[in-house]
């Protein structure tokens, strides 16, 4: 972005305000993270408890200083409560789906043949439904719990993680250390586990931050249609469908968990670009 000058910052400066914004988003990610931990012994109320009148406005005072819900339910308890839900949901359905999409993009991409062409076209048979049909298919068919939207959440980002294991390992089982390993007779279990995988997962996992992102904001799309957490367990999504009728009256019930949301996410994927360029930038390790 040009100055008032009509020059461009300098690269120094570019790269000071990239690492400010980086570390901004970590700070909020680990605030976010220990409080959704720790709800249960920090000094807030039930998120299902009626603790005043509804809509009580935002007033900044503890102990509710968000204000109150709809039904008179604290804000700010379902808001620290809901990341505990959003952030639970987001890594466990991405590990899931990261742990199998590996699996099967690791037996594509070494095997080739038809096993390569088996796997190729079960991702490519995934990948060609669109995300949210799939996902709202299986939220409706799925008894609505944690553990549910979990395995629904994984079976649509599987597809992913295996496109993208299949293809780092088709470029590195070609790589000098892979050919190095097998003319010191290494077996296959040693080129998988020892060789592969750690090369492999590293670039994987360039992508987690940025896929937990994609996860949360799904969850929060399922719970505003009424099909993600179930009331009254709270949930983002599920706090701004909730405020929808109240939307001119109390725009504040929609901003305040809309903001949370949009943070975190914002957050989720600066960090995630940040661990992808310095990723990408390293080599790989041989076992």
């Amino acid at each position: 972005m040009a100055r008032a000058d009509g020059r461009r910052p300098s690269l120094w400066r570019r790269l000071r305000r990239a690492r400010v914004l980086y570390w901004a988003a970590v700070a909020w990610l680990s605030v976010l993270a220990a409080v959704a931990l720790f709800a249960n012994l920090l000094p807030i109320a039930d998120p299902a408890e009626f603790v005043g009148r509804p809509f009580t406005p935002p007033d900044w005072s503890f102990p509710e200083p968000l204000g109150t819900d709809n039904s008179g339910r604290s804000q700010l308890s379902r808001l620290i409560f809901g990341a505990r839900q959003s952030l639970a949901v987001g890594l466990l359905s991405v590990l899931l789906a990261m742990a199998v999409g590996t699996a099967i993009g690791m037996a594509a991409g070494f095997w080739r043949g038809k096993v390569d062409r088996v796997l190729s076209l079960l991702i490519d048979s995934m990948l060609a439904f669109p995300p949210l049909v799939l996902l709202l298919a299986l939220a409706a068919a799925l008894q609505p719990t944690i553990s549910t939207i979990v395995v629904a959440l994984a079976v649509l980002l599987t597809p992913t993680f295996a496109r993208l294991t299949r293809g780092s390992t088709l470029a590195y089982r070609s790589r000098e250390f892979i050919l190095a390993a097998r003319a010191l007779g290494a077996g296959t279990p040693r080129l998988l586990g020892r060789e592969l995988l750690p090369n492999v997962l590293l670039t994987v996992s360039s992508y987690f931050f940025v896929v937990v992102a994609t996860a949360i904001v799904a969850e929060g799309s399922l719970s505003f249609l009424g099909l993600g957490i179930p009331p009254p367990a709270p949930s983002w999504g599920g706090m701004i469908s909730d405020a929808r009728s109240s939307l001119s009256l109390h725009p504040e019930q929609v901003a305040i968990p809309a903001t949370v949301f949009v943070l975190t996410v914002m957050a989720l994927n600066v960090v995630g670009e940040h661990v992808r360029r310095r990723i990408e930038g390293s080599g790989p390790a041989a076992g």
